[in-house]
């Protein structure tokens, strides 16, 4: 492994982690927002449901695996840096 190689996977390695970090935080602020929210639903997951959670929650759920699958796949399908 040369240099060059080296210098891409490391910086694949650091948005990848700050996808993971800033997903993570997301869903810290996510948590803690959602505490006192009266209006609950129960998704349908066609083999079961789950219990009753905030329709917020599961609105912002779907919108962390976007941000999460988005950054990552970004981090980790960019160019090879081939010139």
């Amino acid at each position: 492994m040369n240099g060059k190689e080296a210098e891409l996977m490391l910086l694949r390695l650091r948005l990848f982690m700050g996808s993971v970090i800033g997903t993570f935080v997301l869903l810290l602020m996510l948590c803690l927002g959602s505490q006192n929210i009266n209006e609950r639903s129960v998704v349908n997951l066609g083999v079961g449901r789950t219990v009753p959670l905030p329709q917020g929650f599961v609105v912002g759920m779907a919108i962390l695996c976007g941000v999460f699958s988005g950054g990552a796949s970004a981090a980790l399908l960019g160019p090879n840096g081939d010139d």
